[in-house]
């Protein structure tokens, strides 16, 4: 594959100015989290103010009342000294006091929960706040170095000995960015929809006491939403970076990849591996990865095969791979067509992908016969390049 220094210009100061503008996104989030910590930490001394009050009040009406007991005692006692009258006002001032400390009670019930629900909302805004600006700082470092290094890079990428390491490393850095939204997606959103979690069952305790049967139900029935929302962003984030890519490699990933596949789409799914399985770099093994991933999911979605067949071949200085169906297939012409046409067309992103790596793809297919894709990638990269 051919580049021109132009247009890989033109990318990367596209790509800086996409960079710019999520820098200025990024920094309104952080001033619209900040007001927000700012006005929940006003409103937490607010609510602590007034809790530290109700309590206060709390014991002074117990203490009333406990007196007004006392009294209603000593008056109901004693008719001598004591009228009807005397007796009467006694009643209604226990009366009114009990109310008075059961109304206060409840309201201090009210503000603990509330204050307890402030001081959890700011501590996450608080973290949100921080992470926003660890991000934009990184940004910051990114945006110097394209701008400052634009010149080296054209001329990098224009060198032809060099095209497999700078794959790699595009490939490395679309993995490490995977990594890092992964981690921000549990840290964020996945945390705060568990604390959502936390905030019905509140709601739902409070609302218990008043009976009110059909919002509880309701609660309850979000509360279940809402989990279920948690486990699907936790099924993302595994799909965003598989960690037993790191921590297993390739081959088991691939074979638990495989094996999930066939369960979600119930298509009859082989892996097969020949040779001496070896460790490779982990931008080689992200890499074989998604394209064994894109080649299963072009598959199912267009082929509509009841059978798929993914075999690895480990040799010397090469792996090979082999992805094949008996779905619907194709004219290769069409193909060929399509490649001209559609620049995001699914196979074409995968030939661009292996080209990356100074490898080759050949595609066998027919109509009605299925399709046999079939992927050789060196693996000779040297290890001090990446």
């Amino acid at each position: 594959m051919d580049f021109q220094a132009d247009i890989i210009d033109r990318v990367i100061k596209n790509a800086i100015q996409v960079m710019e503008n999520s820098k200025y996104q990024m920094f309104e989030i952080l001033d619209t989290a900040r007001i927000e910590l700012v006005t929940l930490n006003q409103e937490l001394q607010s609510v602590l103010k007034e809790t530290a009050e109700t309590i206060e009040k709390v014991d002074q009406l117990e203490m009333n009342y406990r007196r007004s007991r006392i009294r209603l005692t000593e008056v109901s006692r004693d008719f001598v000294r004591y009228s009807e009258e005397d007796i009467k006002q006694a009643y209604e001032k226990a009366t009114q006091l009990q109310l008075d400390v059961m109304i206060f009670r409840e309201k201090e019930m009210y503000l603990k929960a509330r204050r307890d629900d402030l001081q959890k909302r700011a501590k996450s805004v608080e973290d949100s706040v921080e992470r926003a600006e660890t991000i934009g700082s990184q940004m910051g470092v990114v945006l110097e170095y394209l701008s400052g290094e634009l010149g080296q890079v054209t001329r990098i990428i224009e060198s032809a000995k060099n095209r497999q390491f700078i794959g790699l490393k595009i490939i490395l850095a679309q993995e490490e960015e995977r990594k890092r939204i992964s981690r921000e997606i549990h840290d964020g959103p996945a945390q705060l929809l568990a604390h959502l979690v936390l905030r019905t069952e509140i709601v739902e305790r409070m609302i218990a006491k008043q009976e009110f049967k059909m919002v509880q139900d309701e609660i309850v029935d979000l509360k279940k939403q809402v989990r279920s929302s948690l486990e699907e962003m936790r099924k993302v984030i595994f799909n965003l970076r598989p960690m037993a890519l790191d921590d297993l490699g390739l081959i088991p990933t691939l074979r638990k990849y495989v094996q999930d596949f066939e369960e979600k789409t119930k298509i009859r799914a082989l892996f097969e591996t020949r040779g001496k399985e070896h460790r490779l770099s982990s931008a080689m093994e992200a890499a074989i990865y998604r394209l064994i991933q894109e080649a299963l999911t072009n598959a199912a979605k267009h082929a509509y095969p009841t059978y798929v067949l993914v075999e690895i071949t480990y040799q010397a200085q090469l792996v090979k791979i082999v992805v094949q169906d008996n779905g619907l297939g194709f004219k290769p012409e069409l193909f060929q067509q399509k490649s001209k046409d559609h620049g995001h067309f699914g196979l074409i992103g995968m030939r661009e992908r292996v080209e990356l790596l100074e490898g080759r793809m050949e595609i066998e297919s027919a109509e009605n016969q299925g399709t046999k894709i079939v992927i050789h990638i060196p693996t000779n990269v040297e290890k001090g390049k990446e």
